[in-house]
């Protein structure tokens, strides 16, 4: 079986009909890509197809604009665009990466760009702070940290949409403890995603201007944890 007819078997019936050929070529074009360099742990269609399907639940509750912040791939904000046709800045800081999503840009008509930068810097420009109605991250760290890489870049009114896997007591508590500092909420947390949690996040208010700290600092000493 093709790569094409696996990624369309394993999605089907999981994500909107009318995408469905988009994402499976989008699919194949991250593991045809991952071959040259890492772009994701996947190394099949089997073990990709779960991604593009937690991606796409994320769709319906990303709106206006969207930023992700360490896109890798295109994780989860190539999905998103694609269903929900909205513009996408993707925050990014290895160059490679940056080059593969601008393609993908390209290759499936989409809105937006992506930026080769840390998150850490590129939260303080002046021309991404606090203009994005929606936040994304697949970001391995700590709940916290991911939350002071993401709230500066999302304006008042919007929201932070945080996947994560098995989150204990304690993170949560950081979380909602971080995101009173960082200008947030956590609205709720919605447990039935198919691969873990989505935690959203409203921006009640302006993040103060010394967040996020230098960088390596959110890694490094997560806020409130």
């Amino acid at each position: 079986m093709s790569t094409f007819d696996a990624f369309a078997e394993l999605l089907a019936g999981r994500v909107p009909e009318e995408h469905r050929q988009e994402l499976v070529r989008y699919g194949c074009f991250v593991l045809e890509e991952n071959q040259k360099f890492n772009l994701t742990g996947a190394k099949s269609p089997a073990e990709f197809a779960p991604h593009i399907i937690d991606s796409v639940a994320v769709a319906p509750y990303a709106e206006g604009s969207l930023v992700d912040v360490g896109s890798g791939g295109g994780l989860p904000a190539i999905p998103i665009a694609i269903v929900r046709r909205i513009p996408v800045v993707m925050i990014e800081s290895t160059g490679k990466k940056v080059r593969f999503l601008e393609r993908m840009l390209r290759e499936f008509g989409l809105e937006g760009a992506a930026i080769a930068a840390r998150a850490e810097i590129a939260a303080h420009d002046r021309h991404l702070r606090e203009q994005f109605r929606t936040g994304t991250a697949r970001a391995v760290s700590s709940a916290p940290t991911v939350a002071e890489l993401v709230l500066p870049l999302i304006a008042v009114g919007g929201r932070a949409l945080l996947q994560r896997g098995e989150t204990d007591a304690r993170e949560m508590q950081a979380l909602e403890d971080a995101s009173l500092v960082l200008g947030g909420r956590v609205e709720r947390v919605i447990e039935d995603m198919p691969t873990g949690r989505l935690v959203i996040v409203e921006k009640t208010a302006p993040t103060q201007l010394r967040f996020p700290r230098r960088t390596g600092v959110p890694e490094k000493r997560p806020l409130c944890l």
